[in-house]
């Protein structure tokens, strides 16, 4: 997928993905060893942007098994498409074949509509799968996942072995709401991921926002890490600050100001119980002292007014 090191930290930089040195290799030598990626932490802190971004980045498609509880093999691995065999039926009367016949082609590959697992094995090249929120499942689900990673198979007891076209880049994501069972992360490389530090976050809005000045990026980044300090249920993930952050400049506003609580509370407080938290006289204007204030100390470490 990538040619060397330093051109997987050109491309993710490319799409606007930026991560520390350490986590840069590790994904790196995973894409090169062909080992599949755990990455797990609070929800909202860039896991999900990372598959997302190295597909950007390797110019492939993303295959994505979303997890829900009641997720079958039927979802993941695919079923057979009654529709497509009934007519094959009317199809084969008027053809004469033999009920022999009819029962092999039903239960051939032809009838076989693939999920996502399978749609990534069989991809002509590598492509990125992307097994989202895998903690969602119970864990006797995971044993869906244990052959596919392992033996880059799949085994279809109606005809059989479908082996690996190609061998997907797999990042398998965790909020946590259960540990992961251990036969999946003895077959994975780990890494924990929490929201970005301050700075990363300034970097990563500055990508998005281009024409604003620094000033305004350390201003979003450091509103989000009072916001994410504070007690909420929903605090704000890094997708969601760079949609306040392209909402300010549409609205022509580099400065905020407790004045402009009710327009933006819609971008920050995403439940009641949050958007109750913040109509407190000093709730919201306090968390933007705080930011300010975290602002003001990025702004001292880069040598520039804050």
């Amino acid at each position: 997928m990538f040619e060397s090191l330093e051109d997987l930290e050109t491309r993710l930089s490319a799409t606007g993905y930026f991560i520390d040195p350490v986590m840069i290799q590790v994904v790196y030598l995973a894409a090169k060893l062909q080992v599949p990626l755990i990455l797990e932490g609070p929800p909202g802190s860039g896991k999900t942007q990372l598959a997302t971004s190295v597909a950007k980045a390797a110019k492939t498609n993303m295959v994505r098994m979303q997890c829900y509880k009641g997720i079958t093999d039927k979802q993941a691995i695919g079923e057979f498409d009654e529709s497509l065999q009934r007519l094959f039926m009317e199809f084969s009367k008027e053809q004469g074949l033999s009920w022999q016949e009819v029962v092999k082609t039903l239960k051939g590959r032809d009838f076989f509509r693939p999920g996502p697992l399978m749609r990534a094995l069989e991809c002509e090249r590598p492509c990125v799968l992307l097994i989202d929120e895998l903690d969602k499942v119970p864990q006797d689900t995971e044993a869906l996942l244990l052959e596919p990673l392992a033996e880059r198979q799949l085994s279809i007891p109606e005809f059989g072995t479908v082996n690996a076209t190609s061998i997907p880049f797999t990042v398998i994501t965790s909020n946590e709401e259960r540990p992961l069972s251990d036969a999946i992360r003895r077959r994975c490389l780990y890494i924990r991921v929490e929201h970005p530090t301050p700075d990363r976050e300034a970097e990563i809005i500055a990508s998005r926002t281009p024409d604003a000045t620094g000033k305004f990026h350390n201003q979003v980044a450091g509103i989000a890490l009072a916001f994410r300090n504070y007690s909420l249920e929903k605090p704000p993930s890094v997708s969601e600050m760079i949609i306040f952050a392209n909402a300010l400049q549409l609205l022509g506003i580099d400065r905020v100001t407790p004045e402009l609580r009710d327009v933006l509370l819609p971008f920050l407080a995403k439940t009641e119980k949050d958007r109750r938290h913040l109509l407190l006289r000093e709730g919201f204007s306090s968390l933007l002292h705080d930011g300010a204030r975290y602002a003001h100390q990025m702004g001292l470490e880069e040598g520039v007014e804050a």
